[in-house]
């Protein structure tokens, strides 16, 4: 199945998509031939993005530098292509960071802007686009979340949150189109090698890279969540060892899922519960 146009495939939209697992996916996107819209930040990653896949044999990059935690970012983004040939067909909703540590202590302009990138803008992206694909009957929508969305996470609260959030909409959208042949998809990856952490500053805590969960490359990431996408798959988790915590996740109490996730989201040798 894919989404096209007169016989030609639509376009694909992905925000956060000049690094990381959005960068992988429209790289998934464009070997199928899609047009590809990309939206960050950072001019300089978008243009690098651009000349990657262009290089690769892309057939087409635009890239929108749109920071999504600006009021009417995602309006802007739909202004910016409505109309445009072939039409978007479909959303891939990856932007997104987070910050770490208690929450009390944290940024509030920076919460702000974790809600508006990783529930607004997903949320408002996707019902501005998805009313087309639901006339033309083809597309869909695919959002980035995380396993963390399977269990409340402290020191990284709004984003847990945020991710849960992701994961609920998806599912109700998505059963909200049974009948028809719009695609929505929640891609719920675990510790990826991306350079998250390190945004986040989380280095050294257990979660990923020198700890006990494996880091999984953002190219696996991105081809099985778009070959679940494509297969028609709700919820999409790669990797055995983190569909085994997601169940886990569900079936444990969450006063335990968080007693667990905070002692991951500590330094070795440092335990506890204070702030």
């Amino acid at each position: 199945m894919s989404s096209e146009t007169n016989g030609s495939p639509g376009s694909v939209l992905v925000t956060g998509g000049s690094r990381g697992i959005g960068l992988e996916l429209a790289r998934r996107f464009a070997a199928d031939g899609h047009p590809l819209v990309l939206v960050a930040r950072e001019e300089e990653a978008l243009e690098e993005a651009r000349r990657q896949l262009e290089s690769e044999g892309s057939p087409s990059v635009l890239c929108l530098s749109v920071d999504l935690a600006e009021p009417g970012a995602p309006r802007r983004v739909y202004r910016e292509v409505a109309g445009s040939s072939p039409p978007v067909d479909v959303v891939v909703n990856n932007a997104g960071f987070s910050t770490h540590g208690p929450f009390h202590r944290s940024a509030v302009g920076a919460q702000g802007d974790m809600v508006r990138v990783m529930i607004e803008a997903p949320t408002r992206l996707s019902r501005l686009f998805l009313e087309g694909m639901v006339e033309r009957d083809r597309g869909g929508v695919l959002n980035v979340a995380s396993t963390a969305a399977f269990q409340p996470g402290p020191r990284q609260a709004v984003y847990f949150a945020a991710k849960s959030y992701l994961l609920s909409f998806t599912q109700a959208v998505a059963h909200e189109l049974d009948g028809t042949s719009v695609r929505v998809s929640v891609l719920c990856p675990g510790p990826t090698g991306t350079d998250f952490q390190e945004r986040a500053e989380m280095d050294g805590v257990r979660l990923g890279g020198e700890g006990p969960v494996p880091l999984m490359s953002p190219a696996r990431v991105a081809e099985v969540g778009y070959r679940g996408w494509r297969d028609g798959q709700r919820v999409v988790i790669p990797g055995a060892l983190n569909r085994i915590g997601a169940l886990g996740a569900r079936l444990t109490p969450d006063s335990l899922n968080m007693r667990v996730v905070d002692w991951l989201q500590r330094p070795p040798g440092q335990g506890g519960q204070e702030g």
